[in-house]
């Protein structure tokens, strides 16, 4: 009697071991260390049961350093598609207990065959990144893998949304990847990314620095800005990518998806008159004014720990997901500076690729000024945020609660660089630069002759304030469409993105533009 295998004994063998990973010594391992595997991520990620896998067989194509011996199925990534509630995903998980999750050709081959998929049905791609990096013994074959997953990163961009949670190592060239995506996840105290690593940087530099000072989360999150969104472990970082995909759309040619809302759209918002001082240099968090306005106070933001000066995030009005932008006058007044610049011009060009509308919140009183914001460069770095908004075609509003001033007039989505419609609070001031200041420098002399000079200054400053820095002086011009209570911002924002839901704009006839980067 023969011992061969039946074929679906055969099946069932190869499914067992591929199912099974680096063993149950590495996957408690990858339990102690207090990260869950590669299944369980997808598990917690997708809706139940719909998962469906593909290149559960593929292995590695390495024969040297006695890779023959080590054919595990899946080569170290786990590849497949399937539903968050409901709306189909394309996912690929790095599996750390085979070969340390590092990558090779096989591997790499397998995800960018996960991207065409959701190229050709238009589909975001959600990437849980957990890997050694490049396969060693795979020499050049695992750097062109890379290049081979950083080139089609590169052509999905815009078309589909792209989600990468790093949720363990992510050195060297693998941190590409990421970069070029539109989301950064990363799970505190577990993950880490950076080019070069404590070990090379001591020896080069002398600098002596552990990785979660260099490249954890905390890092990433506030200073260097990679990171959009950080979580305390695995599950909520699932957890928050499964709402950030609530937001946006399958692909670039869709709409974002609208709820039901039971937060009415035409309701007051109340409290707002109160919580915006009148005096132009009193702080006041911008958070609250945005969460008053939206569907049950809702602000989903993003990278909230970098360049606090500026808010990013999305919400929902009338049940219809929106991009928000706004100056947040508690951190260093509102001002535009390098990092407030980058990082709304990047969630600004990201909404435009998505057809998600725009509502942006000005209380700004200029750009930063100082000889290390000159240096580094805040004229590129500022015309980034005037671009992207110049660029964007998607329905945009703004709102000016209180000051406008300067060249960060123009750039926070103004009129001139084609915003569909602008509203005011009656006590904005919009000018070239603040009453007082200006006052300084055209009535100088006046004041320094006046036999009072402090009633003179004030007399000025109020004479100015009526006749240029009124916001009905700005509606005059057209250049604001409404002044209106700040009660009514909810009202008149729903009823203005309705009107513009039909919104057709488009840019002249290119290959692309030219930011300046």
């Amino acid at each position: 009697m023969s011992n061969a295998k039946s074929p679906f004994e055969d099946l069932a063998a190869r499914n067992a071991a591929a199912l099974a990973g680096g063993g149950p010594a590495r996957v408690e391992r990858q339990h102690q260390a207090g990260k869950l595997t590669a299944r369980e991520r997808i598990a917690r990620l997708l809706d139940p049961e719909s998962f469906v896998e593909l290149g559960r067989f593929v292995t590695t194509r390495a024969t040297d350093f006695g890779m023959q011996d080590q054919r595990v199925p899946g080569d170290g990534v786990i590849t497949g598609y399937g539903t968050v509630d409901g709306r189909r995903v394309f996912v690929f998980a790095q599996d750390f207990t085979v070969f340390g999750g590092s990558l090779g050709a096989a591997h790499a081959q397998k995800i960018v065959r996960i991207m065409d998929h959701a190229l050709r049905v238009g589909a975001p791609v959600i990437g849980l990144n957990d890997s050694g990096g490049a396969r060693i013994q795979e020499g050049v074959e695992s750097l062109g893998g890379y290049a081979d997953i950083f080139l089609k990163n590169t052509l999905a961009s815009g078309v589909v949304p792209q989600l990468s949670c790093v949720m363990g190592p992510c050195a060297g060239g693998a941190v590409y990847s990421p970069a070029i995506t539109d989301f950064i996840f990363m799970v505190e105290k577990t993950s880490y990314m950076f080019i070069t690593g404590p070990d090379v940087i001591r020896a080069v530099t002398h600098e002596e620095v552990t990785k979660e000072e260099l490249g954890g989360a905390a890092a990433h999150a506030a200073k260097s800005g990679v990171c959009h969104f950080t979580a305390p472990d695995d599950e909520a970082c699932i957890a928050l990518v499964r709402e950030v995909l609530g937001f946006l759309p399958a692909n670039n040619a869709e709409d974002p998806p609208r709820r039901p809302s039971t937060d009415p759209v035409d309701r007051d918002a109340a409290g707002l008159e109160a919580l915006i001082p009148r005096e132009s240099q009193r702080p006041y968090d911008m958070r609250r004014v945005i969460e008053a306005a939206v569907d049950d106070g809702h602000l989903f933001e993003v990278q909230a720990a970098f360049a606090q000066n500026i808010i990013v995030g999305f919400a929902r009005i009338g049940g219809r997901p929106v991009g928000i932008v706004g100056n947040q006058p508690v951190m260093l007044a509102g001002v535009l500076d390098i990092d407030a610049s980058v990082k709304a011009a990047r969630f600004v060009r990201f909404c435009d690729c998505f057809n998600i509308p725009l509502v942006v919140w000005v209380d700004v009183p200029g750009f930063l000024p100082g000889v290390d914001q000159e240096h580094r460069g805040i004229i590129a770095h500022g015309a980034k945020l005037l671009y992207a908004f110049s660029e964007a075609t998607v329905p945009k509003l703004t709102v000016i609660t209180r000051k406008a001033y300067g060249g960060a007039y123009d750039v926070m989505n103004s009129k001139h660089i084609r915003a569909d419609v602008n509203l005011a609070f009656p006590g904005a001031e919009i000018a070239v630069m603040g009453p007082e200041a200006a006052v300084n420098v055209v009535y100088r002399a006046q004041i320094e002759a006046a036999s009072e000079p402090e009633k003179a200054r004030a007399d000025f400053v109020a004479d100015y304030k009526a006749r240029f820095a009124s916001p009905y002086r700005a509606a005059e011009l057209g250049f604001v469409d409404e002044v209106i209570e700040p009660k009514d911002v909810r009202r008149r924002l729903g009823q203005y993105l309705e009107l513009l839901r039909t919104k057709r704009d488009r840019n002249p006839s290119r290959k692309h533009g030219n930011i300046p980067l």
